[in-house]
């Protein structure tokens, strides 16, 4: 996955990446708030879901702490990090301010 991920980070895409657990009642209510921001914003923005139970090491590169953990990337440059659930107005709008 790290080869894969640097990669997908690189992109001049604006990057949203989700560390999530299946176990994670937090990330459960997350997931349709990711659904609704990608089809409001559509191919200006990707979401990627990572499993950090399945990605322990990329996990571990990232210092996640605390699932749900969402970070922003653009250029491999990391923008943005958030720990816990955002309401959809107010991930779209940090989303957004980096458009």
């Amino acid at each position: 996955m790290k080869g894969n991920f640097s990669a997908l980070i690189e992109s001049d895409q604006l990057v949203l990446i989700d560390f999530f657990a299946e176990w994670c009642g937090p990330c459960k209510m997350l997931a349709p708030i990711l659904k609704e921001v990608k089809d409001e914003l559509g191919d200006s923005l990707k979401i990627v879901k990572i499993d950090v139970d399945k990605n322990q090491s990329l996990a571990g590169t990232y210092q996640v702490r605390g699932v749900p953990t969402m970070m922003l990337f653009k250029n491999g440059k990391q923008l943005w990090r958030q720990s816990g659930v955002l309401q959809k107005t107010e991930l779209l709008q940090v989303v957004r301010s980096y458009l």
